[in-house]
């Protein structure tokens, strides 16, 4: 469990920067970006779920997933600074569920993912307002009860788009989606909850019920 969580660690410090910039930096790179991130992933459920249910589906669903995510950054009037912290919610989520799930323990959140715990479900709450609180101070923002909700929302949905992914993966019979990154697996397995958040986040910006 050490070394895993060792190597979650090493390659969220150097890929969370290299997002962080293209995210930042828009335009052409950002467009290059998420290009090649869909690419990845595309090819990664190809190989898991080929000659399978839901094949097709899952294509569209990551087309859709990728455009709201441009749409986020490029066409909603908003600048870049709410695309990151959709992105730091969910990957609060995630290593929150995974220390606080390996640490604690305890009973089963679901069938559909025999590693997710209850406990998993809580730190990836608790982690989440910790990170985007600290989050909303650098960015000189005002933490409001409307982004409390947001934040247990997409959180939310980032956990029940990671148990997805898992389903899926049992299904197919693999652990992880591919070896791209040490620690985590495929690119898909690091951003499971993110394809399932995004699409969310760019409704209810749409909406106006938060921000």
């Amino acid at each position: 469990m050490n070394q895993e969580l060792v190597k979650r660690i090493l390659s969220s410090i150097i890929l969370i920067p290299i997002a962080l910039f293209f995210i930042i930096k828009g335009s052409f790179l950002f467009i290059f970006f998420i290009s090649t991130c869909f690419c990845i992933i595309a090819y990664e459920w190809h190989m898991m779920r080929k000659n399978k249910s839901f094949y097709l589906l899952g294509f569209l669903f990551l087309f859709f997933s990728f455009l709201t995510i441009y749409e986020l950054r490029f066409s909603s009037g908003k600048d870049y600074i709410f695309i990151l912290i959709v992105t730091i919610i969910c990957v609060s989520t995630d290593i929150g569920g995974y220390v606080f799930g390996k640490l604690f323990k305890g009973p089963k959140l679901t069938k559909l993912s025999p590693n997710k715990t209850y406990a998993g479900m809580i730190g990836g709450y608790l982690l989440s307002l910790i990170s985007l609180s600290l989050s909303f101070q650098y960015f000189e923002l005002q933490f409001s009860i409307n982004w409390l909700f947001f934040t247990l929302l997409i959180s939310s949905v980032s956990q029940v788009g990671d148990i997805i992914v898992s389903y899926f993966k049992r299904l197919s019979r693999i652990k992880d989606t591919g070896k791209i990154i040490p620690g985590h697996g495929g690119l898909l397995d690091r951003v499971d909850g993110m394809l399932f958040a995004f699409p969310f986040a760019y409704i209810i910006l749409l909406i106006g019920i938060f921000t």
